[in-house]
C-alpha cells in the first residue's frame, strides 16, 4: 500500500510499534482477520483513532470484512523500515550494554548488532552472543571500515554528549541514546532519547495516584 503524500504526525509514527507488536501476537495466535472495533477493544485505542492513523498511509481494512492481519502486520514492518537491515555497535558494555545486546529481538527486526565499546580493559575482548568488546580508541574507525548505521549509547550522562560527537564523525546515520540526557547532533543525523526514568516516574505517578483514590 502507498503511503499517503501528507506528512504524518510524530503521536501517529509513535503509535506504529504497538500496531506491529499487537499483529504479531494476534497472528501467533493464528488470527488472521480482525476489525477495528475488536482491534481497539484489545489496544485500548478507539476504532476511529485506528482507522485514521492506518489511513495515513493508505486504505487497509474492507469494509465488513475488517484487516487481513498478516497483510496489515508486513505493511506497517514496511513503513516502520524493518524490511532491511541495519549495522549496529553498543557503546558501554556495562549492565545496560549487555542487556541490550542479549536481547535477540532487536536483531530478529533488523538491527544487526555488529560489535561493542568500552574503555574498561577488563571487558575489551570478551564476547556478549558471539559480539566482541572492542576498545573505544577504535571507534571511528571501526564504524568506517564496517560501514555502520546506527550508534547505541549506553555511557553515563556525562560521556553522552562526547560519545554522541564521535559516533556523528564516525559516520552513523541514527543513534538510539539511553544516557539521560538528550544529547545534540546535526540536522542530519537521526536521534531517539530513551529515558528509562520517566517511565519509572510516570509508573511511579499513577500508583500514587491509584494509592489516593484507595485511601
Amino acid at each position: 500500500m502507498q503511503r499517503t503524500s501528507q506528512k504524518v504526525s510524530m503521536a501517529v509514527i509513535r503509535r506504529l510499534p504497538k500496531y506491529y507488536r499487537y499483529l504479531e501476537n494476534l497472528l501467533n495466535k493464528e488470527i488472521y482477520r480482525i476489525s477495528s472495533k475488536e482491534l481497539s477493544r484489545i489496544m485500548g485505542f478507539t476504532a476511529s483513532q485506528i482507522r485514521q492513523d492506518l489511513n495515513c498511509f493508505g486504505g487497509f481494512g474492507q469494509q465488513g470484512y475488517g484487516y487481513n492481519v498478516e497483510e496489515l502486520y508486513k505493511e506497517i514492518g514496511k513503513i516502520l523500515g524493518l524490511v532491511r537491515e541495519y549495522k549496529s555497535i553498543i557503546i558501554g558494555a556495562g549492565n545496560l550494554g549487555q542487556a541490550i545486546a542479549n536481547y535477540s529481538d532487536f536483531q530478529r527486526k533488523g538491527f544487526k548488532l555488529d560489535a561493542m565499546f568500552d574503555i574498561n580493559p577488563k571487558l575489551i575482548g570478551l564476547k556478549i552472543r558471539d559480539v566482541e568488546i572492542f576498545d573505544l580508541d577504535n571507534l571511528e574507525d571501526y564504524i568506517r571500515e564496517n560501514n555502520i548505521e546506527v550508534g547505541i549509547i549506553c555511557v553515563p550522562f556525562s560521556k553522552a554528549q562526547e560519545t554522541a560527537d564521535r559516533l556523528v564523525e564516525g559516520g552513523v546515520k541514527g543513534i538510539w541514546n539511553f544516557a539521560p540526557f538528550d544529547i545534540k547532533v546535526p540536522d542530519n543525523i537521526v536521534i531517539e532519547n530513551v529515558h528509562l526514568s520517566e517511565s519509572l516516574f510516570t509508573l511511579s505517578y499513577l500508583l500514587n495516584e491509584y494509592n489516593n483514590v484507595e485511601n
